[in-house]
């Protein structure tokens, strides 16, 4: 892929110091730039693929002084198996129907957002989002964002993934879940409805943020193998070995 606009020509931005939300006694430093309407969905797809991650019309990536734990990873579609966990998982949510929106924010979102974080992150980043802020994480946006809704054979709504379209694959940003039903376990079940979705689509990756090896709340992301995660500017095979 050729980006019009040289990196070098991009203004980039760092963040002051602020404790890190996923190892104790660290700290996070951000690099970061802003996503135009004229060249979001371009410029969101160069800097996915060396590391960033678009959150709004804000891209970034880790620049920590000392710490480098975490790491961009993506799936290698066409060669992923799911393992026999994990196609439990998948068997427990036949019953399930996934329909793909615009990204646009409803109160039935919000509720079902409330909740998860009442329940799951009471204490994390997200703490005290309100309506606008939620409008505000779905809505603001100048890429190919989808919005992933799953219902039950009733018609509830029991989980939602926030993702972006990019040239070679999807990107999750966020998803969230009712909690009542941690049983089926919905967050990893729609990691593989969307690896099912890419590789319906022949795209050869999908992209899940960042792995960090140490951090109970990260290290999840190893049992989507083959991973892929980024180390400087190459992207290295995760060993078989987790």
């Amino acid at each position: 892929m050729t980006f019009s606009l040289p990196l070098q020509q991009i203004r980039f931005f760092i963040t002051a110091a602020a404790p890190c939300p996923y190892l104790p006694d660290r700290e996070e430093t951000k690099l970061f730039t802003y996503l135009s309407m004229s060249d979001g969905r371009e410029l969101n797809d160069t800097l996915t693929a060396v590391g960033f991650r678009r959150a709004q019309n804000i891209i970034y990536r880790p620049v920590c002084t000392r710490c480098n734990a975490c790491k961009s990873c993506r799936v290698l579609v066409a060669d992923f198996v799911p393992s026999k966990n994990l196609r439990r998982i998948l068997a427990k949510n036949l019953d399930l129907t996934r329909t793909v929106h615009p990204p646009k924010a409803k109160l039935e979102h919000f509720a079902l957002i409330s909740r998860y974080l009442s329940a799951r992150h009471a204490s994390g980043g997200m703490e005290g989002m309100d309506e606008n802020d939620f409008s505000s994480l779905v809505e603001e946006t100048s890429v190919a964002t989808e919005l992933v809704e799953y219902r039950d054979r009733d018609g509830q709504l029991l989980a939602c993934a926030l993702i972006d379209q990019l040239h070679d694959g999807p990107s999750m940003l966020y998803s969230f879940f009712d909690p009542q039903f941690s049983g089926r376990s919905l967050g990893m079940f729609m990691i593989l409805d969307h690896i099912a979705r890419a590789k319906n689509a022949l795209q050869p990756y999908l992209y899940l943020g960042f792995w960090i090896q140490d951090s109970p709340k990260m290290n999840y992301k190893q049992r989507f193998r083959p991973l892929e995660i980024l180390h400087a500017t190459t992207w290295e095979l995760l060993g078989e070995t987790p």
